[in-house]
Formats: C-alpha cells, structure tokens, sequence
C-alpha cells in the first residue's frame, strides 16, 4: 500500500469518462477511455483567461468543466487506488493530468505525478505551463513520459486574441514556441504534444503550416474541435463546419506520417484544400482505412466525446469508425 505524501493534494478533478472507469462513480457510457484524464484542483477558476475555456478567469461556467466534459472531485487517494486497480487489469493504459494555472500548481502536479509513480507501472502525461527548464526537467525525473504544451490557435493573431495578450492572458506566442523547444531538448523527440484547435477564425491553409511546423520540430499536434461553452467569452461562436475539420485531420495526418508536406498541397483563394499533395487513389486509400479520423494526441488517447455529443457530428472517434461511418466521413471531406 502506498503511503500518500501529505504534500498530496486533498481532491482532484477527474473527467467522468475516467471517473466511471475508475469505479468512482456509475453512469452509462457510450466509449471508455483508455487514459485517466484528471486536473488539478482547486475552488477559484484558473488564473488564465483562455477565452474557449471554461475554467478561464473570467469565465461564468461552473468549475467542474473542461470543454463540454465535467470533472467532478475526488478523494485524491481514491483515485489512486482506482488507478492502480484499472492499469492493472489493462483498462487504462495512460494517465493524463491536466493542470489550472495557480501558484501551487506546479507542487500540486509533482505531488500528483510522484503518487501515480509510486502506486503503478503506467505512461503519464502532463498537460501544463512549466515556467522554466527546471520544472521540465523535474517533472521528466519524476516520472512524467511525455509533457504537452498548448497552443491552441494556428496564428499569432489568433492566439493573442483568444489566450494571449488581448484576452487577458499570461501567454505569449513566441514564449509557447520556446517551451516546446526547451521541452524536446530535456523530453527527447516525439515526447512533446500540442493541442490545436480547429474553428477559431483560420483557415485550413493557416492550420496545414502550423501542423508541417511542430511535425518539423518534433512536437505532436492533437486536434481539437472548438466547442462553444455557455458562460464562455467564445459561447455565440459556433463549431466548425465537420468538412472543413475532415480536410485538416487527413492533412494532418499526411504530415505526420511523412506521406506528404504542407507545402505539397494546393488550397483556393479562401485557404481551403483542394489537393493533399498525393494522387488521389493513394488518398482514397487512406480516408477509407478511418485512421485520419480518429482521436489524435498521446499514445492511447481517445478522448471520447471531449468535442461533441455521443449523437454526432462526431470529429474525433474514439474507436475505428464503422463502415457507415467511413462513409459518411468521405463524404464530409468534399473529395471530388
């Protein structure tokens, strides 16, 4: 049995998905994660002002939010038992924790990663703003396998105005840039993510280079699709249009797997794809294996239902894709 540190924080937040599966709590599910997804907690809303994030400053929507999912709190020694109990029957296969901006964060998410190390053998991921090197370098010692780094926009822009400087943010652009930098250098390649979201004013052309860039720099690009949340600055703004986030997952996902580059492909004057920069019996093939659709981001992450209601439109799948689905799915791309 693990003998929790005191400096263990008292709850955390755990997404109801993982919850369920944790044996936390009882309720129906449509698809079962595969990782642990938890935050930190704390009773005030985080000190950033994301304006897409319910957890924001400013934000009016209750404190158990993260996108459309609720994240009600735990005992945090409860969840770890639950942790140790799932890794072992080989229901989860990663833990993920997401951490608020606070002045206690950063000792919260050490004490948090230093327990899940202590109690079981499982991949963990963290999804935070390390302020420097040395606390990269402390949450690598201390058991954390891959570190991500939002971004979030595909733009400067974009990015000041929704989480940077004209929303009332911490973050600047080059600074998120830098860190994913640090972050490759202490993590080594392919163990540093970037969240990127899709319908906040770029266009697919914006998103391909910004994608071909962190690919480039060895940073994982994990596609979200905007969610407007009641109570955020973003809450009238509506979703992406689903052909128009098809195009960017089969792009991104070209770009991954170096079957083709953003500079490759062609787009119209509006910035939207007209060629993937491969013949399209090669693309056929891709879209019809279902691959590109599926939840993008760490090793066994699938996020069920992070972006959308189980009832559709579906933008990340967090299983493969029938063949129904298949085929509504090439239909959405607009492939001609």
């Amino acid at each position: 049995m693990v003998d929790f540190s005191t400096n263990l924080p008292r709850l955390i937040r755990v997404s109801l998905g993982s919850a369920v599966v944790l044996g936390l709590t009882e309720t129906k599910l449509d698809a079962e994660p595969t990782t642990a997804y938890m935050m930190t907690y704390r009773q005030e809303k985080c000190t950033a002002n994301c304006a897409f994030c319910p957890q924001a400053r400013t934000s009016r929507t209750r404190a158990d939010m993260l996108s459309r999912v609720s994240w009600a709190a735990y005992r945090t020694p409860e969840v770890m038992r639950g942790i140790a109990e799932t890794v072992n029957e080989e229901r989860i296969m990663r833990i993920c924790i997401q951490a608020l901006n606070y002045p206690q964060a950063f000792a919260d998410l050490i004490a948090l990663v230093q327990a899940v190390s202590d109690s079981v053998n499982v991949p963990i991921s963290v999804s935070c703003q390390p302020t420097n090197c040395e606390n990269m370098r402390q949450l690598e010692n201390t058991g954390v396998e891959r570190i991500g780094i939002s971004l979030d926009a595909a733009t400067k822009e974009i990015f000041d105005r929704i989480k940077g400087v004209n929303a009332g943010g911490p973050y600047s652009w080059e600074k998120q840039w830098t860190l994913l930098s640090q972050a490759e250098e202490i993590f080594g390649e392919d163990r540093v993510s970037t969240h990127l979201i899709v319908g906040l004013g770029e266009t697919e052309e914006e998103m391909v280079s910004t994608i071909q860039k962190c690919v480039d720099t060895a940073v994982l690009p994990g596609l979200f699709a905007f969610t407007p949340i009641p109570g955020t600055a973003l809450e009238n703004q509506a979703q992406p249009p689903i052909g128009k986030y098809r195009r960017i997952q089969v792009a991104r996902y070209l770009i991954l797997h170096k079957m083709a580059r953003g500079e490759d492909m062609d787009f119209d004057k509006k910035g939207v794809i007209t060629y993937f920069g491969i013949n399209k019996e090669r693309l056929l093939q891709i879209v019809q294996s279902g691959d590109a659709f599926v939840t993008s981001g760490c090793p066994n992450c699938n996020r069920p239902f992070y972006n959308e209601k189980p009832s559709g439109p579906i933008y990340n799948f967090p299983r493969e894709l029938t063949l129904a689905e298949l085929t509504t799915a090439e239909k959405e791309l607009g492939l001609e």
